[in-house]
């Protein structure tokens, strides 16, 4: 008979239902719009899991029969569609480089819902491999399961509530610190930059308590990784880089941001390549094994056996024939643009080559980004990074086949490799969030394939909505450096350096010593990592990948991360020496998870302000609730200070509440911490 985790209930009927889809439709719509305008204008965007997890939880509560597992479905959905709003990261460039005016809307459907279709088939046995077979930490996905698990009443009354209250206590303080740096009174970013012998450095950190507790929950050892990652971009490539712009006289903030940009980003680049080939090479063989465990499960079915509801995934023959069946539509996709272009004669060849790319890359890709999202979680991943290595590799193919093209070819094969790269972000995006949704669902007992069924659905909505966003964006601002952009034209910086890559390897302007000293440094990671955990027996490692991100990531992203982890490593040895040590440690986590939903909420909360007030053809809408036109001399000290009362208060009073002795029979922590 089929069983679900301890402490949640089996899967019912009201999984994959009609009100679920709706609703995952219209927050989709919601986040979908937020993640585009901030992506664009910011270069950043907010994972949405677990925003959705809450309001699916606030409305269904007023439907009878509403479970756990349907608001599982709910934010699978929605966390599917906002995390595909990452394809602008590629599809503006398109508009940069001056080959499309806009964006046509069914050929922009069907580049991001046909990479997204293959993201999720894609994962389908790396649920196997990187969910169920790993001991990856999933920081979001153990989040999500944790606010929807105290949203159903999993646990004994007294230890929900005192979950409900930590979630809300962080959230509140989370929440309120992130709104309170949009009024300008404190700042959401303090550092300072200062010369290094005759270079320069800096250090920054975005006054984020979201990355508290994505420290907290992905642990040390990602932790220190990170921590070396950074020392290795700061303390030694930045001041070696910058002696020739701080000779020339140049100011010390803009050497240090050119410099990271153009140097430091793709150093770090170049060990993230070797550091996400090694990942594969160490990951190949469980995803192997997923595959023959799903061919096995298919054969089972088949003969009749039934499987238990929290092992039924999508059956092996529907992923492997998705996946080649999306080839007929992507090949004939890429042969319209390959014979409009001045490479029309060897269209064939290219399209036949780029389908072979796109379908060995596509398993690569998704492998590593959702390593990436195990690791760090899905916001903190580095996605972009993986899209610049895609555009790398789909360059140097182009490269190979037409060396010596003239200008005119140049400019067909940049935006030829720009909507291969497009197809294969759309894998890599969906990839680095469902497997942290998969991982959720593991912990609440949902059913692999209601799930994967709920990721299409997500991905559909995200192709329909997606592209009337970017044009209605591109008509009303336009983008950085393209044909006729005003002076609000939207940065989409991502988007800008992935194009000027391929636009550097097609025209042979690409610093290539950049990436292989990266590559050099990513070789030396590695065998640390694997010295260490030889001689300590696993028990230490200097995981390769986290480190390469931290390089690679502006440290104002990364730099509370390792902070984090430090705060929750002494506040689990503290829950491990208490009276109750199994609950101790899920109330610390359940407060992380607080520190993340707060940002989240407030995160999409402010930026339909944003929205609104453009739309309103306000001058600085980024400040429509700012009570100053620039930050007072005092707002960097009072943030600082409000930020480490406020994370410190919170550990305090977890702490206080932890050790409050629960009623007899009232805890079933226990259970649910053998599910995690």
């Amino acid at each position: 008979m089929a069983t679900a985790p301890a402490g949640v209930s089996a899967p019912s009927l009201k999984e994959l239902t009609l009100r679920g889809v709706i609703l995952g439709g219209l927050i989709t719509l919601l986040f979908t719009a937020a993640n585009v305008y901030l992506g664009l204008k910011l270069g950043i965007t907010f994972a949405t899991s677990i925003p959705a997890a809450v309001i699916s939880m606030a409305i269904l509560k007023f439907f009878s029969g509403s479970t756990i597992q349907e608001n599982n479905i709910v934010q699978t959905i929605a966390s599917a569609a906002g995390t595909l709003s990452a394809i602008i990261f590629v599809l503006p460039g398109l508009i940069m480089i001056g080959y499309w005016t806009h964006f046509p809307y069914w050929l922009s459907v069907a580049v991001i819902g046909l990479g997204g279709i293959l993201g999720v088939m894609y994962s389908v046995p790396l649920r196997r491999a990187l969910v169920t077979g790993s001991d990856l930490p999933y920081p979001e996905g153990v989040a999500a399961a944790e606010v929807l698990k105290v949203g159903a009443g999993v646990g004994g009354e007294e230890e929900n509530k005192r979950g409900l209250v930590a979630i809300v206590w962080a959230a509140l303080v989370s929440g309120g610190f992130f709104m309170l740096t949009k009024t300008r009174l404190i700042v959401d970013t303090a550092g300072k930059t200062f010369k290094v012998g005759a270079g320069a450095s800096g250090v920054t950190a975005s006054l984020s308590m979201a990355l508290i507790g994505v420290g907290h929950l992905v642990g040390m050892a990602v932790g220190i990784a990170m921590l070396v990652g950074i020392i290795i971009s700061w303390a030694w490539l930045m001041p070696s880089l910058t002696v020739s712009g701080i000779a020339a006289g140049t100011g010390i903030e803009d050497v240090i941001g050119d410099i990271f940009v153009h140097k430091v980003r793709f150093i770090g680049a170049g060990t993230m390549l070797v550091a996400a080939l090694w990942t594969l090479a160490k990951v190949i063989g469980p995803i192997i094994k997923g595959i023959m465990q799903a061919l096995a499960a298919n054969r089972a079915r088949a003969g009749g056996q039934e499987l238990e509801l929290t092992e039924r995934d999508l059956p092996i023959t529907v992923v492997g024939g998705t996946i080649l069946a999306s080839m007929i539509p992507i090949g004939l996709l890429l042969a319209g643009i390959a014979r409009s272009g001045a490479v029309a004669d060897h269209a064939l060849p290219l399209v036949a080559l780029s389908l072979g790319y796109i379908m060995i890359a596509g398993l690569i890709i998704a492998s590593i980004t959702g390593y990436m999202a195990g690791l760090i979680g899905a916001s903190n991943s580095p996605v972009s990074g993986v899209g610049i290595l895609t555009a790398l590799g789909i360059s140097l193919i182009l490269l190979g086949l037409f060396q010596g093209a003239g200008p005119a070819a140049t400019e067909s094969l940049v935006a030829f490799a720009l909507l291969v790269t497009a197809v294969i972000f759309g894998v890599a995006t969906i990839a680095n969030d469902n497997l942290q949704d998969l991982k959720t669902g593991q912990l609440v007992g949902a059913t692999p394939w209601r799930q994967q069924v709920a990721l299409i659905i997500g991905v559909v909505f995200g192709a329909l909505v997606i592209p009337p966003i970017l044009d209605l964006l591109n008509s009303a601002f336009g983008f950085v450096g393209a044909p006729g952009a005003g002076p609000d034209a939207l940065n989409a910086p991502q988007a800008a350096l992935i194009s000027s890559i391929t636009q550097g390897v097609l025209g042979g302007s690409l610093d290539w010593g950049l990436l292989k000293q990266g590559a050099l440094i990513g070789i030396v990671i590695v065998a640390i990592d694997e010295v260490l955990k030889k001689v300590s027996d696993k028990k230490y490692s200097l995981p390769p990948l986290a480190v390469g991100m931290g390089m690679y990531l502006p440290m104002e992203v990364d730099l509370f991360i390792p902070l984090g982890a430090l705060l929750g490593w002494y506040y689990d040895r503290w829950a491990r020496q208490s009276a109750n040590p199994a609950f101790a440690e899920r109330l610390g986590t359940l407060m992380a998870t607080g520190l993340i939903v707060g940002e989240s909420l407030m995160g999409v909360a402010y930026a339909a302000l944003v929205a609104a007030a453009s739309g309103a053809g306000k001058e600085d809408s980024a400040g429509v609730i700012a009570l100053f036109k620039e930050a007072p001399s005092f707002a960097m000290p009072l943030a600082m200070a409000l930020f480490a009362l406020g994370v410190g208060a919170l550990y305090v009073w977890t702490k206080g509440r932890a050790a409050v002795p629960l009623p007899d029979g009232d805890t079933r922590a226990d259970e649910i911490a053998a599910v995690r």
